[in-house]
């Protein structure tokens, strides 16, 4: 039944750390709302602007319709003053545009999505009109209060170990609006820069004391730089990405039962700190070897990897229909493409956990600064080759090649004296037959 929640061939993917769109904005406003005249230019490049106070920016372009897709989310407004906007419409323009304010309903089936609110379109419409939409979809959001955290234990040395941490509420069942015929597993995608890399023999292990230490089950599936002995600077591609299958609490743990005594009486009551510790999953990972550093020692960055269920159907997702039967359809608000959604069955459903970058803040590194906090990519200081301008005899690249050489030198000429020794007290052959000559030697 595991075998067929998942799919063999893992999606192609690049991945790339962007830490600001200004570039992107500026080319946009630069190169395409320059051809849109001056009359519309203002407001093209005041859009595109916006976009750098979005959550996430999605460009989907089709080959076979040769339509170009791009949309962008805000959790909250650009501005300070609330949401405003201003939408025009061409005279001369053959598309419909259309307006619409819409907030999350509560679906009646639990593999749909619905949403209601107004719509208008512009230049037909006087006045908004109620809407109400429902349809399947893939991705369905968990209640605020399920969120994760990510840290790297320190020091993190040559093997840092990446730890997600989760509240034991939020893994007491699973989603609750997950269809009856599902089978619901916890799963988590890392999506890792050439710099650092998993081991897929150590977490394709079988050894129960080895996944139950982690509260991991199994490695799902795994692509890109694998090899286990490549330094950095030889790796073709961009870095790896895996697929693990999480492990969960069994129930709610019972709370602790701690006795004490209060001036010689005995006292039973209850530890509800144990009920508060956060499920705790770590993920063994390694360092390449990288460049060498005047300080000895270099910061990479890691994205946050993501958590979330898989509620897979009972029939092993044969044909695209979700866990309720209905067709799947299209969604104008699922974002697909994601690395790891191609890796699962189709008909498979997705409640995403959500990220609690807030509380993090403090706890990622000491030495991050304020700009770094609330982003969801991790800087880790690692140690690399310590190399100097000619501060010493060891930090300089001239001098441990030459020191290298005379040592490799040296070793071999002791090798080839010591050698030669032998060879000058017993002779040249083999043991056996040495022997047999000093034995004829000796009856003649």
């Amino acid at each position: 039944m595991l075998a067929r929640r998942f799919t063999s061939n893992p999606p192609v993917q690049f991945h790339q750390l962007v830490p600001s769109l200004d570039e992107f904005v500026t080319y946009v406003q630069h190169k395409i709302c320059s051809l849109r005249g001056d009359e519309h230019k203002i407001t093209c490049q005041s859009h595109v602007n916006s976009f750098l106070s979005a959550d996430s920016l999605d460009i989907d372009y089709d080959s076979i319709s040769q339509t170009l897709t791009v949309a962008a989310y805000w959790s909250k407004p650009p501005q300070k003053g609330g949401w405003t906007e201003t939408i025009e419409k061409r005279e001369t323009a053959t598309d419909q545009v259309e307006v619409g304010i819409l907030a999350l309903e509560r679906a009646i089936k639990p593999e749909d999505l619905s949403v209601g609110g107004f719509l208008a379109v512009l230049g037909e419409d006087q006045s908004l009109k109620p809407a109400l939409f429902s349809f399947p979809s893939r991705h369905h959001p968990l209640l605020y209060s399920s969120k994760y955290t990510i840290s790297f234990r320190h020091p993190t040395g040559l093997h840092p170990t990446l730890q997600i941490s989760i509240p034991r509420s939020s893994l007491s069942e699973p989603p609750p609006r997950a269809p009856p015929d599902s089978e619901c597993s916890l799963h988590t995608y890392l999506t890792l820069p050439s710099s650092l890399f998993a081991d897929k023999y150590q977490l394709s292990t079988t050894d129960p004391l080895f996944l139950q230490s982690h509260n991991l089950l199994s490695l799902r599936a795994i692509a890109g730089e694998t090899d286990l002995e490549a330094p950095d600077w030889v790796t073709d591609r961009w870095g790896s990405s895996l697929l693990l299958e999480l492990a969960t609490p069994l129930s709610r743990p019972s709370r602790k039962h701690k006795t004490t005594y209060v001036n010689g009486n005995h006292n039973d009551d209850d530890n509800d700190d144990y009920d508060e510790d956060d499920w705790q999953i770590t993920i063994p990972l390694h360092l390449r070897y990288l460049h060498p550093s005047p300080s000895g020692y270099r910061n990479i960055s890691v994205p946050w990897p993501v958590v979330f269920w898989a509620c897979a159907p009972e029939d092993g997702g044969e044909g695209e229909t979700a866990g309720g039967g209905k067709t799947m359809g299209i969604n104008p608000f699922d974002r697909v493409g994601l690395g790891w959604d191609a890796l699962f069955v189709p008909g498979t459903l997705f409640y995403q956990l959500h990220p609690d970058t807030a509380a993090f803040a403090t706890g990622v590194d000491a030495h991050a600064g304020v700009e770094q906090r609330g982003m969801m990519v991790e800087k880790i200081q690692v140690p690399v080759l310590k190399i100097g301008d000619g501060g010493g005899l060891f930090e300089d690249v001239h001098s441990i090649e030459i020191v290298t050489l005379i040592v490799v030198c040296f070793g071999f000429l002791w090798v080839f004296r010591s050698l030669g020794e032998v060879v000058k007290k017993s002779g040249l052959g083999r043991g056996v037959e040495r022997r047999d000559l000093k034995g004829r030697e000796k009856r003649e």
